[in-house]
C-alpha cells in the first residue's frame, strides 16, 4: 500500500475564515494515516478545535481541500463523513441532549439505520466497556463530569467509526479519570482505530502518541514524533506549551558531564541513560 492510499485525511493548504472576517487557518497542509494516534497541539486560539471541525465536515474550507478517504469534505454531507469520522468535543454538554444515558448512544445507530437488535447489542457494549452501564436509564446530565465525557466517547464508540477524534480528552480531569481515559486509548488502539487527540498535556501525549502536529496562530509550526517535537524548546516557547518533566530534568544535567543530550521523555529512557554515562 503507497503513502498515499495509507492517508485516510488529507488537508491541503486549508484556509479558513469565521464570520466576521476572523481567520482560523491560515495555509494548513497536514495528514492522518490509517491507524496512527496523532496529538494536536498549540496555545488556545490556535485553530486546533477549527482544524478537526474540518474533519468530519462541521466546517468546510474557505480555501484550499479537505479530503476524508479521498472524499472532497465540501461534496460528502456531515452525516456521511461521520460515519468515518467521530468527534468527541471537550465540553460533553455541547453534544448531550437525550433524556437517558441509554438513548443517548443509541441515538446515531438507530439515525444511521441500524437494526433494533444491533442497536441494543452495542449500546450495552460501548457503555460496558466505558463502565456506564448501570446509569443506562439516568439521565446525562446527573452524571459527573468525567462520566459525561465517558457517555460522549461510547456514543461515538458505539457506531464504530474508523477515525476517533478526543478534543482535550483529559481537561479538568483528576488523576483516576484520567487514567481512565487512558485505557479508552489503549482498547482503541488494539481495536485499530485512527485517533487524534487535541490536548495540551505533554506528559499525556508522551505515551500514546506517534506524531505531534503543533499549531500558532492558524498555522502548522512543527510536526513529527515526540522525541524531536518536545525537545525543541523555541517550538514550544512559540505555541506556549511546557516541555515533558524529563526532558527539563535531561536539560538541566546536560552538559554536566551527567548527560550528552535530553532528548528523553520518559523516566526509564532518562535513568536508563544516566546509568550509561556514569559507568
Amino acid at each position: 500500500m503507497n503513502e498515499e492510499a495509507e492517508r485516510i485525511i488529507e488537508v491541503e493548504e486549508v484556509f479558513f475564515e469565521y464570520p466576521g472576517g476572523v481567520q482560523a487557518l491560515r495555509g494548513v497542509t497536514t495528514h492522518v494515516a490509517r491507524g496512527e494516534i496523532v496529538a494536536l497541539m498549540g496555545e488556545n486560539g490556535a485553530g486546533k478545535t477549527t482544524l478537526i471541525k474540518h474533519f468530519n465536515g462541521l466546517l468546510k474550507p474557505t480555501r484550499g481541500t479537505v479530503k476524508v478517504k479521498g472524499r472532497d469534505t465540501r461534496r460528502v454531507s456531515v452525516a456521511e463523513l461521520s460515519k468515518t469520522v467521530g468527534i468527541v468535543f471537550q465540553n460533553p454538554d455541547h453534544q448531550l441532549f437525550a433524556e437517558t444515558v441509554f438513548d443517548e448512544v443509541a441515538f446515531p445507530l438507530r439515525n444511521f439505520g441500524f437494526p433494533e437488535d444491533v442497536v441494543e447489542r452495542r449500546v450495552k457494549w460501548a457503555l460496558n466497556i466505558l463502565e456506564l452501564y448501570q446509569y443506562r436509564d439516568r439521565s446525562p446530565f446527573l452524571l459527573s463530569v468525567g462520566e459525561r465525557k465517558r457517555l460522549a466517547i461510547a456514543s461515538i464508540l458505539a457506531y464504530d467509526p474508523e477515525v476517533i477524534v478526543l478534543d482535550e480528552p483529559t481537561a479538568g480531569q483528576d488523576y483516576l479519570q484520567k487514567e481512565k481515559i487512558s485505557e479508552i486509548i489503549k482498547l482503541l488502539r488494539l481495536m485499530g482505530k485512527t485517533i487524534v487527540i487535541v490536548t495540551h498535556d505533554v506528559e499525556f501525549v508522551v505515551t500514546y502518541v506517534q506524531r505531534i502536529i503543533v499549531m500558532s496562530q492558524g498555522r502548522i509550526i512543527a510536526e513529527g514524533p515526540p522525541s524531536e517535537v518536545l525537545t525543541d524548546f523555541a517550538t514550544l516557547r512559540r505555541s506556549k506549551l511546557l516541555p515533558p518533566q524529563c526532558v527539563r530534568i535531561a536539560r538541566a544535567l546536560y552538559g554536566k558531564t551527567v548527560l550528552s543530550d535530553y532528548r528523553y521523555l520518559t523516566v526509564d529512557e532518562l535513568h536508563r541513560k544516566i546509568f550509561e554515562e556514569l559507568r
